[in-house]
């Protein structure tokens, strides 16, 4: 029985991809310790925004990168609303798992700031009943703890859930806290790397999404 599914919010439900690109190029300009690629860019997509402007400048864990944060913010919201689209089929099939009576929520390793601001801008805000960001743990995805925290607040069952997510961080932090895993293949990451991190599956289209939650129902 499938109650409760969780998503990720970049690359699953928001189409945001050109805008995070877009970002990571205006603010590494001359800074990044080699060019910046949108190849090399899109293998690090999902992680915090922190260890990603660290890594790009090779700067050290401990060192401090607040200001290439409120640059990168800056820019992101100037063209957030332009920018942001939710996917193909996501507010019918939300809409349809709440009327079937599934509680969904988003486990993301944004901010709670952005988070909010694309769900109200593609009218998915009211479909969740929590939204877990990388404000509220301590260790972001890979760790299980953004999963297990969102199935805390939604009193909700591991066995009992989907996790949705286009990277393998989100693979792994459902595999991790117990919950299977649903990758899906429409964002930028390679469809054969995610295989390698062992989802339950890998979907193609969002209705695909339904049919699972439908089939692993009536099959109780």
């Amino acid at each position: 029985m499938i109650n409760t599914v969780l998503f990720d919010l970049d690359g699953t439900i928001l189409d945001t991809n050109e805008l995070i690109i877009e970002s990571f190029m205006h603010v590494m300009e001359g800074r990044s310790f080699k060019p910046l690629t949108r190849d090399w860019l899109i293998q690090h997509m999902g992680k915090p925004l922190n260890t990603q402007l660290r890594y790009f400048t090779n700067r050290a864990e401990e060192e401090d990168v607040e200001d290439l944060v409120k640059l990168y913010r800056t820019y992101n919201l100037e063209r957030h609303d332009d920018l942001v689209r939710a996917f193909p089929h996501t507010l019918e099939v939300c809409e349809a798992l709440k009327q079937q009576g599934v509680r969904m929520g988003v486990v993301t390793s944004k901010v709670r700031l952005t988070s909010e601001k694309g769900l109200r801008l593609c009218k998915l805000m009211d479909y969740m009943d929590t939204i877990v960001t990388v404000e509220d743990v301590q260790h972001p995805k890979p760790h299980p703890e953004p999963v297990l925290r969102a199935l805390q607040e939604m009193n909700a069952e591991p066995g009992q859930t989907l996790m949705v997510g286009d990277s393998p961080y989100d693979i792994e932090a459902a595999n991790r806290a117990g919950v299977r895993s649903v990758a899906v293949s429409w964002s930028l990451k390679d469809k054969e790397l995610l295989q390698t991190f062992q989802p339950y599956t890998i979907i193609e289209d969002m209705n695909e999404l339904l049919h699972l939650v439908n089939k692993e129902n009536q099959s109780q």
